[in-house]
């Protein structure tokens, strides 16, 4: 699924493409995740014009000059494909067509990708947010849980999903299975630091060398949370426990606190 790094790049690329262009109609390819009615979305949105795509957590959202909000979701498999005048991209759950003969197709083989009217943001910081400091993070790791489960929680910080997470808690040496609760407060400043520097600098290194790009996440200057390495930058070994879907990067260096 593509995290915050990801999606910060594509929806900047896409709003340079769409940005004060008017959608003329929107097609609902395969409406059975839907949260909204099948006619909602026409009525709401065909001929407004769109003021912007920005990145909310490890979302898109599409901001229409009258406030309307669409939300896009692209899931675990998603994705988004810019179109000439015909959608030719298989799996399409919606399909944008905008003037000036663009359109915009999201697409997921496993259907779970999805729009929504009007999206609700989660109660969680955005892991960019000014106000994601060592004050609020003390306060979220006040928990029994592992740290990894804390910095995933959606409803906690925004835009953190399991790869990031592998490369931020190895870059602090903090231990994915360490009890939230017991990191010290050394560690936790260090961490804030870590967070908000790991993303931006992946937002920098994925748009500079991926110019334009708009689908499918890039791993290419991960450090752990990778298959092009067996050891970490620091030589040690790259430690791989898998758990239902999702996989967890790490090595020994990593302090385990319990």
């Amino acid at each position: 699924m593509p995290e915050l790094p990801d999606i910060e790049v594509f929806t900047r690329n896409l709003d340079k493409i769409f940005a004060g262009k008017k959608l003329i109609k929107v097609k609902i390819v395969n409406g059975n995740k839907l949260q909204d009615s099948l006619t909602a979305y026409p009525k709401r949105l065909n001929g407004k014009k769109l003021k912007h795509i920005y990145r909310s957590g490890k979302e898109m959202r599409l901001e229409f000059v009258d406030g309307t909000l669409l939300g896009l979701h692209l899931m675990l498999t998603g994705d988004v494909f810019v179109f000439e005048n015909k959608n030719e991209h298989k799996f399409a759950i919606a399909e944008f067509y905008f003037e000036g003969h663009k359109g915009l197709a999201l697409t997921d083989r496993m259907r779970n990708a999805n729009i929504k009217l009007d999206p609700v943001e989660k109660s969680g910081l955005d892991a960019l947010s000014p106000k994601l400091n060592f004050k609020y993070l003390k306060e979220i790791l006040k928990r029994k849980t592992n740290i990894k489960n804390v910095l995933t929680n959606q409803q906690l910080i925004r835009g953190i999903g399991n790869s990031y997470s592998d490369e931020i808690l190895w870059e602090a040496r903090i231990s994915p299975y360490s009890i939230a609760e017991k990191v010290p407060d050394d560690k936790i400043k260090e961490l804030v630091t870590i967070i908000k520097k790991r993303l931006r600098k992946e937002i920098n290194l994925i748009y500079k060398n991926f110019p334009g790009k708009v689908n499918v996440e890039v791993k290419d200057f991960m450090n752990i949370h990778t298959k092009l390495r067996t050891e970490s930058p620091t030589g040690k070994t790259i430690i791989i426990e898998k758990k239902g879907m999702m996989k967890t990067y790490y090595t020994k260096e990593q302090t385990l606190y319990k």
